[in-house]
């Protein structure tokens, strides 16, 4: 039996990525014509690792980042987030290796300011991270949000970046 890949390998399995593909099929009928940019692994981790100690950026912020980046009418939203998860899991994965320098995950919010309870630790963790630089944290129904995520985005630097 193979072994299975640690969630830094995954991370770097840039599996012929980045690349722009034409938008086709049920995806027209969501989002248009055009072309989508389809990020690497390690791009999505790289503009998580951006965002400084107090702000926040969103999962829509990382994808228009990317359509940016490769002249595309927009970034891949399933893509997007699978790659953020995984780089949550490898940062997670490199701070239990005693690694100091980890991506800073818990700055990374779903639309609307929601917390990812799929990131490692769940809700409470990534409650705790966030009240610690300052964030203030509520819960609607089963779903917690940062209060006002608006006032502490990071913006990207717009147009095309280098990695």
């Amino acid at each position: 039996m193979a072994k299975r890949k640690s969630w830094r390998e995954k991370l770097a399995d840039d599996k012929d990525l980045p690349k722009v593909v034409e938008i086709t099929g049920k995806m027209s009928a969501r989002f248009g014509t055009g072309t989508v940019a389809i990020p690497a692994p390690r791009e999505v981790d790289a503009l998580m690792r951006k965002v400084p100690a107090g702000k926040l950026i969103t999962i829509n912020e990382i994808r228009q980042a990317v359509a940016a980046r490769h002249n595309a009418t927009l970034g891949c939203p399933i893509t997007a987030g699978i790659f953020a998860w995984i780089a949550a899991h490898a940062a997670d994965e490199a701070a239990a290796a005693g690694e100091t320098e980890i991506t800073p995950y818990w700055r990374t919010l779903k639309v609307g300011g929601e917390l990812n309870p799929k990131y490692p630790g769940g809700i409470a963790r990534l409650r705790a991270l966030l009240e610690a630089e300052g964030h203030q944290i509520v819960t609607r129904g089963k779903r917690v949000f940062v209060t006002d995520f608006e006032a502490s985005l990071f913006r990207l630097p717009k147009g095309r970046t280098r990695r």
